[in-house]
């Protein structure tokens, strides 16, 4: 059985994945993703125990079936929950899609959700806490 103490961190990466590690670490939400790890560098008290580093990291250009999936599942499943950065460019991707499909509906894991972009309450709901169109790109 697996130790699920980790935090999963979700963000949207490109596809097709880059062989090129830069890619990754150049985008708003990848920079989130490394302020928690900062964080928890500066103060190993910080509540975050980041499940990306429960198995050995695999390159972007990794066979999805083989490698890539199996490796997410793994992490997943040694995870308490998932946050899921959100923001204007996230987009359906196959890896996030899958990141939050098996999380949810095979692991029942809690998500969530950072919408870095946005300071205030009012940025995502309007007045009788709906959210905002806006804000879930009809999605509801």
């Amino acid at each position: 059985m697996a130790y699920r103490n980790g935090n999963y961190s979700a963000f949207y990466v490109s596809e097709p994945f880059s062989d090129n590690n830069l890619e990754a670490n150049s985008t708003p939400d990848f920079t989130y993703y490394n302020m928690l790890r900062m964080w928890k560098g500066e103060d190993n008290n910080f509540p975050f125990i980041d499940s990306h580093n429960k198995n050995y990291n695999v390159r972007d250009g990794s066979d999805w079936e083989k490698t890539l999936k199996p490796r997410l599942h793994d992490r997943l499943n040694n995870s308490k929950n998932i946050i899921l950065f959100l923001n204007s460019i996230t987009a359906n991707s196959r890896a996030l899609r899958e990141e939050i499909d098996y999380g949810i509906n095979t692991d029942e894991l809690p998500v969530i959700v950072v919408y870095p972009e946005y300071k205030n309450k009012s940025d995502i709901v309007d007045v009788n806490g709906d959210f905002k169109v806006e804000t879930t790109g009809g999605l509801d």
